[in-house]
């Protein structure tokens, strides 16, 4: 790992990471890279206390857990409490994401679970107790994602 940034090594462990966590082993990445299985888990390790990775998530199909409402409520929060209102969004019951905008209005999106309109109403109460104003609420139907092209190293030119 360089100071200015990432190498190859840093790029293709972010990217198989970002493809499948969960199924990708120490041993799965270095075989790829070409490099020791401790020579990856020692950059994995460099990468999460420099902050590039944050965590590992789950993704949860909310609607076959038994939640049917998975909605995104956006948001206006006065400039300079943006980013502690948003931090402080995050723990109210039923939000499981939140995502901080630096352009326009509308510049917090919280993602919610509910089983019905009553837990996105409280849900909807509680933000605006914190000072967020709800600007809009749209149920999602999917999420889909997947590792940044740009950590592919297989595919330079």
């Amino acid at each position: 790992m360089t100071l200015e940034g990432l190498d190859d090594l840093d790029r293709t462990i972010l990217h198989s990471l970002q493809a499948d966590a969960r199924g990708t082993s120490s041993q799965d990445i270095a075989d790829e890279a070409g490099v020791s299985a401790s020579t990856v888990r020692n950059r994995i390790s460099r990468l999460e206390e420099r902050g590039i990775i944050t965590g590992y998530h789950a993704d949860v199909d909310y609607e076959q857990a038994g939640y049917q409402l998975y909605t995104l409520i956006v948001c206006t929060a006065p400039v300079p409490r943006r980013e502690e209102l948003a931090a402080e969004a995050v723990d109210v019951p039923g939000v499981v994401r939140v995502e901080e905008v630096m352009t326009g209005a509308e510049n917090v999106h919280v993602f919610a679970v509910g089983r019905d309109s009553d837990d996105l109403s409280r849900i909807g109460r509680d933000l605006d107790d914190l000072g967020l104003e709800v600007a809009d609420e749209d149920i999602l139907r999917s999420v889909h994602s997947g590792p940044f092209e740009g950590f592919d190293t297989k595919n330079e030119s």
